[in-house]
């Protein structure tokens, strides 16, 4: 059996994209106004929304159920209500994940005391179980920590390392079979992840996602530049689709000047 991955790139000015003003965001899959038959899943994976909202701005309350809907925070500072009571501000290297289950409403607003926009990726996944109760769970996730290594950020329930806890260490606990991983790659620095066993044998799925860290931007990629394996370069906002038997490599290179921060899903 081949070891090789195979890679298809999601280019950053291919992605859906809207300027709503109080809202800038790119979708990776159809979502909202953006539709487009080839892009509707990867495996569980069903959105990759990265947004940009202004100061006093945001999602008001809306409901979801059965999906695993986990936000993860760039910069600035976005405030989560929900139906079950929660209440946080959310800031740089937070992780909050909502097992939408049977049903939950929630919203998604930018921190009024904040002045600056918050950027953040909205990541939906499919169960694979359904009518669960809905839960809530957060976790954070140092620069330091994700400093030129993967770091897991999400992983299966039942998974060595993963507490059904609402606050707590490790990766959130998601309901579907997704495993997230998340690294700073410093320049001239890599890493490498070699995809995860399948229950069946089965070939793995991937994506790649590197972060606009460095400004919005809605055509061709700039800002960090990385290389995976031998002859994939992606910039910021640029991401990739990838596809292996399980154990094979992918290598995530820092082949530009400055950091790059970069997202890893290994999907069964």
């Amino acid at each position: 059996m081949s070891s090789a991955v195979e890679f298809v790139p999601r280019r950053n000015e291919d992605r859906g994209h809207a300027n709503h003003g109080w809202l800038k965001t790119f979708h990776t899959f159809s979502f909202a106004g953006y539709q487009d038959y080839r892009f509707q899943k990867w495996g569980s994976l069903r959105v990759i929304n990265e947004d940009r909202v202004a100061p006093g701005e945001g999602f008001g309350t809306h409901g979801h159920k059965e999906f695993e809907i986990f936000s993860f925070l760039v910069s600035g500072e976005l405030e989560h209500r929900d139906s079950m009571g929660n209440k946080e501000v959310l800031k740089r290297g937070d992780i909050q994940l909502t097992s939408a289950g049977t049903g939950i409403s929630h919203s998604e607003m930018q921190h009024k005391k904040s002045p600056l926009p918050v950027h953040f990726l909205q990541i939906w996944a499919i169960p694979r179980t359904s009518g669960l109760p809905p839960k809530y769970y957060n976790r954070h996730f140092t620069d330091e920590e994700k400093r030129d290594t993967l770091v897991p950020v999400v992983a299966p329930v039942g998974t060595k390392g993963v507490t059904e806890e609402r606050e707590g260490s490790g990766p959130a606990p998601v309901q579907s079979n997704l495993h997230l991983f998340s690294t700073i790659l410093s320049p001239g620095k890599k890493v490498t992840h070699n995809f995860l066993q399948s229950a069946n044998g089965a070939k793995r799925k991937g994506y790649l996602h590197v972060i606009q860290t460095s400004g919005y931007n809605k055509g061709k990629a700039t800002g960090s530049l990385v290389k995976v394996n031998s002859d994939l370069f992606l910039s910021e906002g640029d991401g990739a689709f990838a596809q292996g038997p399980q154990g094979a490599p992918i290598t995530i290179e820092n082949v530009g000047d400055t950091d790059a921060e970069v997202l890893l899903f290994d999907i069964e």
